[in-house]
């Protein structure tokens, strides 16, 4: 088993961890691509929301007022979080929900002989969506590939399939089965030389590094907050001006204006107030003791960190994990996130993931939704064992899950 290192300079995961309850039940948590675990003032922003007066929104009652407060305090969170206008910031239920909703709104400005471009490295609720999307008016579908020995997706394989009958480009920007980050910022670009707009899942990425909307160009981009420290919920931030010009269907005495047109029902205020809370937890991380500072850079330098401390768990994870008895790694980009697919010859994955359970490790297996992309690696339908870390990650977990597979495999 590879030795252990010593604690990231910098990065106290003993006292990140200590705000987390769910770790005290003792397992090893690998299963973060899916969800990660909860940290006490998410779970307390929470129910302080549920236990106080809340109302519909409005001025003239305190209830009213803090319901208020509570939407444009999560607005203004994610802005910081994603580097992105607060007032293209639509919540909703899930990513895959506002998926749907926007491209049936987007939808309706395409017809025949209008192309949206979509890949095969992801997951498909920024897949089939946009699939559907383009069959219901008319409209031709075209595929990005990506190279299934190394895991690459280069902006070739967009540049071979971008056209000037391209009116979106969909993709990912990073792979929530095998960690590829492909190069968006310069997907960006040849989607807008033919005015095409890039809608981007950042799901999987927006739980590893700090994100600049203005900077990598996405007209829209999605994300989980459960899938950074936050509850169960939905993200799209876009810019206003392109959402002012996008018509939904909505109830009639609804409001109008961006991006409320886009949010259908009362808000779940409770959970905006978590996402308030998990966007302020991750700034915490960054170690600044000055409150004073900005929280949009208190989040990058935090990101930093994080992407630091995940480096080297994930070095040494990768080298115990590489060196297992029939082992093959699907997730071979040079540029990804510390999320790795494998088999183990001779093992049903589904055997090791009970394998695993059963000695206190969680770590699932299967395609995870990406189908295009489990597919193309000639996994089919079944996918393969994937591991993920999180800011609560240590070097006892990632020494459990070794000894653990050792263990199986020997």
């Amino acid at each position: 088993m590879t030795s252990r290192a010593t604690s990231d300079p910098g990065y106290d995961v003993a006292a990140v961890r200590a705000h987390f309850p769910a770790l005290r039940e003792g397992a090893a948590h690998f299963d973060g691509p899916g969800g990660t675990q909860t940290p006490d003032v998410v779970a307390e922003a929470v129910a302080r929301t549920l236990t106080s007066a809340v109302a519909n929104r409005g001025f003239v009652t305190a209830a009213e007022r803090r319901a208020e407060e509570i939407v444009g305090a999560c607005r203004a969170a994610l802005g910081d979080l994603l580097g992105a206008d607060p007032r293209g910031v639509i919540f909703g239920r899930s990513a895959t929900a506002l998926t749907y909703d926007l491209s049936r709104a987007l939808g309706r400005t395409w017809g025949p002989g209008d192309e949206v471009v979509v890949s095969r490295l992801d997951h498909d609720a920024n897949v089939r969506p946009w699939v559907q999307a383009a069959a219901a008016v008319g409209a031709t579908v075209r595929w990005a590939d990506f190279d299934p020995a190394t895991g690459e997706q280069r902006a070739e394989e967009f540049a071979a399939v971008i056209t000037e009958r391209t009116r979106l480009v969909a993709m990912t920007a990073a792979s929530n089965l095998i960690g590829t980050k492909p190069p968006v910022c310069r997907v960006g670009e040849l989607a807008h030389e033919v005015e095409a707009l890039l809608w981007v899942d950042g799901v999987h990425a927006s739980a590893h590094a700090s994100v600049d909307l203005r900077r990598l160009g996405a007209d829209f981009w999605t994300c989980s907050p459960y899938k950074f420290l936050g509850p169960h919920c939905g993200v799209v931030a876009a810019d206003p001006e392109i959402l002012e010009g996008l018509a939904i269907d909505k109830l009639a005495p609804s409001r109008d204006e961006v991006p409320e047109r886009f949010e259908f029902g009362t808000l779940p205020y409770e959970l905006m107030a978590g996402t308030t809370a998990a966007v302020d937890f991750l700034a915490s991380l960054s170690g600044e003791q000055d409150a004073a500072s900005h929280r949009r850079d208190r989040l990058v330098a935090a990101f930093d960190a994080i992407h630091a401390h995940e480096q080297r768990l994930g070095a040494r994870l990768e080298a115990g994990i590489r060196a297992l008895p029939g082992v093959r790694v699907f997730a071979n980009a040079a540029k990804r996130t510390p999320t790795l697919l494998f088999t183990l010859d001779g093992h049903d994955d589904q055997d090791v993931r009970r394998a695993l359970a059963e000695r206190g490790v969680n770590a699932p297996a299967g395609s995870f939704y990406a189908l295009e992309c489990s597919r193309r690696l000639g996994l089919g339908d079944d996918g393969a064992i994937r591991v993920g870390l999180a800011p609560y990650t240590d070097d006892s977990d990632v020494d459990r899950l070794l000894a653990a597979l050792e263990e199986i495999v020997g």
